[in-house]
Order: structure tokens, then C-alpha cells, then sequence
């Protein structure tokens, strides 16, 4: 069966995707947000408001060039968060620095850095570890995975510890932290609806993969460890459930936030997906690393980075209730890459160069 989406819009991406990481959404409860990364700032608008025909950007001046960290912008687009090699830093769209929590340094190197300036230029900090920050859905806090020890808290027992760290979003207080228990090469934070609750997933090379699951309770932050080689996929709009990958990419697996993020359900690509039709099955099919919620009982998931190699990418909607292949998606014209959350019922892709970005919807059964 295949079954219609339909395209709701096309975006176009606001900086040059020559020089600019590829724009992503950032789904908050009634808010959806463009964000693109460029060296020398971040862009964020509104999709669903008169901002997303280019009325108003909000630009945030970026404090060093992108190979340093990745970014978080805030609900109400009035901070842009930087996670780098030495510091998390967050800044207004004037540029000026509301705060700053500095660590120890991505790079491997034992000092604590006042200034990427310090680095910039140095050969051994060409390609950095690095870790990442998300802002909680209601603004108030900022996640962030960091290299210990932190700036001025005297903890020794920190030296080249990673750290995950729950922050005030206005002042940058440091209000709890927990070990990671990980050397991570890089971080990727899932935020979920509720702003005490958040998703992490460390990719350790060879080392491993862990994907983590963090509550601040207004007192202290506790991190419950998912899964071991596990890729976190998307969270369900009401948060009461997730969808993660094993780094091998065979299954969907489904989780219950209310149960302790216990795997209650599991859809293998060998046994429902069929090979692409110019694969000679010689190539085993396999999920892809990122997928959407489209309402809490169905998701869009893809097998792009299999298909790709054939000709035209596949999606395909799934029914995680009873973990079942729904049918294959049809679009109007080819897409390249995942299905990526945009919220409201609706996914995302990204076109082949990177800037317009088709957000998309279920149109009919075919």
C-alpha cells in the first residue's frame, strides 16, 4: 500500500548553504523554529508565522566559527545558546553575552580556556571533540553536555570527567549535574515536552553508544541509561513515549517513558521492509538514525541511507502500536535523505544541496 503525503510548504533556507550547516526545525509545544548555523551567526524564525516568508529573522552573532560546538536557540528566539570546545555560552541577538560556564577543554588538552582565541589557530585543536546543549521546552532551562571540571567549582574529581549539566536559562547557574560515565566524541540532545525531562545520546566510536534519559526534579538531576548501543530517534508529541535505534540500525524499538523506558515494542527492517526494487538483495535494508512522530500512534521512518545507492529514497509509516509497516510513502517528487520531526502532525526533509526545506503532511490512501 502506498499512502500520500503531501507538501504543505517549501522553505527556503536563509544563509548559503555553501558556507552554513543545514537548517533543522525545533519543535516546541505551539512553536515550530528554523534554525541554521553559519560561521559567523545563527538564524532562527518562526515556520508557521509571518516570519517564515523572511519578515523577520532573528540573527545571533556566533562567538566562534562552527567546527567548535553546535548551537540551541530558545522558544522565544531571545537567546542563542553555543555549546564549544571550552565554554557554553549564551548570547543575545545584539551579540552581547548574557552568561558563560566555562569547562574543560574538547580538545583534549589539560587547560581551561578563557577564550577560543587561545585555540583557534593551534593544529591540535583542528577537530575537537565536542558535546552539545538543547534549551527545555518552556525556555527555562539549558541542557548541556560538557568536559569537567567546570570554571571555578574546585572539583577536582571532575578533571576529564564528562558532565551533564542542567542550567538556569536566564543567569546560567549551574543547579545540578550528573557523571556521564562516557568518552564521548560527540553528543546529541532529543528534547521532550515536559522542560524537566531530556534525551541524550553519545556516540563513543568503537567504544560504544549509550542514549541517556535525564529528570531535574527542582532539586537534583538523575540520568537513567536507555540503552547501551542505542541511537534516540524522536520522542511522541506527549512524551510518554520514544523510538530509538541499535547502532546496527535493524529495528525500530519502542519504549514507555511510563514504565521506565522499557522496550514494549520492536519492528525489524529485514522482516517488513522489502529490498529497494534495484537492490539485488545482495545489501541487507536497515532503519535510518532519525525518524518522526506524526501523533502518538504513528511515525514516518525511513531507510534512505540504505536505499540511497539504488536511485529514490523509500519512507515508510508506521503504526507503533502494534509495530507495523503501514504502507510506503508517496510523494510528488523524489526526496532525498530521513523524515526529520517538524511537529503539528507534520516531518521535514532537507533537498539534496541542503537549503529549501519541504515540510510535509498525510494527504490519502492511494
Amino acid at each position: 500500500m502506498t499512502i500520500a503525503a503531501r507538501l504543505v510548504t517549501t522553505i527556503t533556507a536563509p544563509l548559503d548553504p555553501a558556507s552554513a550547516d543545514a537548517p533543522e526545525l525545533l519543535c516546541r509545544p505551539g512553536r515550530t523554529l528554523l534554525v541554521q548555523r553559519g560561521d559567523a551567526e545563527v538564524v532562527a524564525f518562526d515556520v508557521d508565522g509571518p516570519d517564515a516568508r523572511r519578515g523577520s529573522e532573528v540573527r545571533f552573532p556566533a562567538p566562534w566559527p562552527r567546527r567548535f560546538g553546535t548551537v540551541a536557540v530558545s522558544p522565544a528566539r531571545d537567546a542563542a545558546v553555543f555549546a564549544g570546545v571550552h565554554a557554553v555560552r549564551s548570547v543575545g541577538a545584539s551579540g552581547a553575552t548574557r552568561w558563560e560556564v566555562r569547562h574543560g577543554c574538547w580538545g583534549g588538552c589539560p587547560v581551561q580556556h578563557a577564550s577560543s582565541d587561545e585555540y583557534a589557530d593551534d593544529g591540535g585543536h583542528v577537530y575537537p571533540d565536542s558535546g552539545s546543549v538543547a534549551v527545555s521546552a518552556d525556555g527555562g532551562l539549558v541542557w548541556a553536555h560538557v568536559r569537567g571540571p567546570l570554571a571555578g567549582d574546585g572539583n577536582a574529581e571532575e578533571d576529564d570527567e564528562e558532565l551533564w549539566v542542567v542550567l538556569d536559562a536566564e543567569s546560567g547557574r549551574v543547579m545540578g549535574r550528573v557523571s556521564t560515565g562516557t568518552v564521548a566524541s560527540q553528543s546529541l540532545h532529543t528534547p521532550h515536552p515536559d522542560p524537566s525531562q531530556m534525551g541524550l545520546s553519545l556516540g563513543e566510536g568503537e567504544e560504544g553508544s549509550p542514549v541517556l534519559w535525564g529528570r531535574w526534579d527542582g532539586r537534583q538531576l538523575t540520568a537513567e541509561q536507555v540503552g547501551v548501543e542505542r541511537i534516540l530517534l524522536a520522542v511522541s508529541p506527549s512524551g510518554r513515549r520514544l523510538l530509538t535505534v541499535p547502532v546496527g540500525q535493524w529495528s525500530l524499538l519502542l519504549h514507555d517513558l511510563g514504565h521506565g523506558s522499557t522496550v514494549v515494542g520492536r519492528l525489524d527492517a529485514a522482516d517488513s521492509v522489502p529490498a529497494h526494487p534495484r537492490n539485488s538483495g545482495t545489501d541487507r535494508v536497515f532503519w535510518d538514525v532519525e525518524a518522526a512522530f506524526v501523533d502518538e500512534d504513528t511515525v514516518v521512518a525511513g531507510t534512505s541511507e540504505c536505499d540511497a545507492p539504488y536511485g529514490p529514497v523509500r519512507h515508510w509509516l508506521v503504526d507503533v502500536d502494534g509495530m507495523r509497516l503501514l504502507g510506503e510513502l508517496s510523494y510528488p517528487f523524489p526526496v532525498v535523505g530521513p523524515a526529520r520531526t517538524a511537529g503539528s502532525g507534520r516531518w521535514y526533509t532537507l533537498s539534496k544541496d541542503g537549503a529549501p526545506v519541504h515540510l510535509w503532511e498525510l494527504d490519502r490512501l492511494e
